[in-house]
């Protein structure tokens, strides 16, 4: 017999104007949770353009169609900032930063799946169509997981994609949770959705945008101008709303700070510049920030970031850690990713009390105190039968 593709549930609600939308998150808003999705394009935008959000509460789903110019979201912005009701959504970031530009707040409270998956242990980045399968039985159709969302009328065959993301999503969520409770383990849910949760997370701010790029060379001036030309780059695809590698690529960005240009020939001169780009606005906007860096005193221009002055680590301490780590992580059934990043296994291996997230909270308690045991010589590592484990020194 072959598995159905979506559950037996009624068809999806299409909500196309406000009176709809009102009606439909005055009902969700008595439910204990929602689950959200949405589908939006970004290949030619800054900002993702949103096209559907889908919701679905216990007997009811929905989708929509955000594209609708009969339709004001604020009903929306009022269910997803009530606190009565949880909203569920896997791999919450790209949706959640939607929701923060048009609503200025995080969706709360909120649960994502994909990093209670993570706890629960079934491993790093779990995708959402092996989550369905492992908890479920079921199966993602993921045919139209690439359209064009923003394209009008959409088919029958596309909705029903959309629609299957949330349905399933609250029968994962159900069976995800009650797992995590028996294990004990929804307070370490809890910590990880700090970062989610905290709108700085969304918030890109032009002057930081720096600090991402990979810098050649200490010369502060260089540095001085890396920060400008980046900061200047995020705010321009901002203005115009075009990826900023669509206006500026890295290594484009990285050759304008190393020459310096005074003048529209000049800055036609760096490779992927054209020479309408150098004469129009733009260039001469760029222009101005970059001739406004070169009269800065040395006292006001960046240090080079610090590098961390530690030892290079023992290769083969950094090796039996990731043994302990593995080991703690198969014994807990949660994703080593989780627990720690090699940075963080490097730094435990090399400093003595590293300000790592493995060192803090539930992840202290699984690895990091063993780590520092196995490091601190007062522990090692044996087997008993197929199993690791730790064994003290005296």
């Amino acid at each position: 017999m072959t598995r159905p593709s979506i559950p037996d549930f009624p068809p999806p609600t299409v909500v196309t104007d406000t009176d709809a939308l009102t009606a439909l998150c005055h009902r969700l808003a008595n439910e204990e949770f929602v689950t959200v999705d949405t589908e939006f394009m970004r290949e030619r935008t800054y900002y993702p353009e949103l096209c559907l959000v889908q919701l679905a509460g216990e007997t009811e789903v929905a989708i929509v169609d955000t594209v609708s110019e009969r339709l004001d979201l604020e009903p929306l912005g009022q269910l997803l900032a009530n606190p009565a009701v949880t909203k569920v959504f896997h791999a919450a970031r790209q949706d959640v930063e939607i929701f923060v530009q048009r609503f200025d707040a995080v969706p709360a409270p909120l649960f994502d799946t994909q990093v209670a998956a993570m706890v629960a242990g079934f491993g790093d980045q779990a995708g959402y169509d092996s989550l369905v399968s492992s908890l479920t039985g079921g199966s993602i159709d993921k045919a139209h997981r690439f359209s064009d969302w923003a394209a009008r009328p959409l088919s029958p065959a596309q909705m029903a994609y959309a629609a299957a993301d949330v349905t399933w999503l609250r029968l994962v969520y159900r069976r995800l949770r009650a797992r995590l409770e028996d294990e004990g383990r929804l307070a370490w849910v809890a910590e990880e959705m700090a970062i989610l949760t905290n709108p700085n997370t969304y918030r890109i701010d032009p002057d930081t945008a720096w600090e991402r790029l990979k810098l050649r060379g200490n010369n502060r001036r260089f540095i001085a101008l890396v920060r400008t030309i980046a900061a200047w780059r995020e705010r321009e695809a901002q203005r115009i709303n075009i990826p900023r590698q669509r206006l500026l690529k890295d290594e484009t960005l990285m050759e304008i700070a190393a020459i310096a240009p005074t003048s529209p020939e000049a800055l036609s001169r760096a490779r992927g510049i054209t020479r309408g780009f150098a004469e129009g606005r733009t260039g001469a906007s760029l222009l101005d920030a970059v001739a406004a860096t070169a009269t800065l005193p040395d006292a006001s221009l960046p240090q080079p970031p610090r590098q961390r002055d530690t030892v290079k680590p023992s290769a083969a301490l950094v090796q039996l850690l990731k043994v302990l780590l593995a080991a703690r992580c198969e014994e807990n059934a949660v994703a080593p990713k989780l627990i720690a990043s090699s940075d963080d296994i490097d730094r435990i291996a090399s400093e003595d009390e590293p300000d790592v997230a493995a060192l803090h909270g539930w992840r202290r308690t699984v690895f990091g105190d063993d780590a520092i045991a196995l490091r601190d010589g007062r522990v090692a590592l044996g087997v008993d039968g197929r199993r690791i484990r730790l064994i003290p020194v005296a």
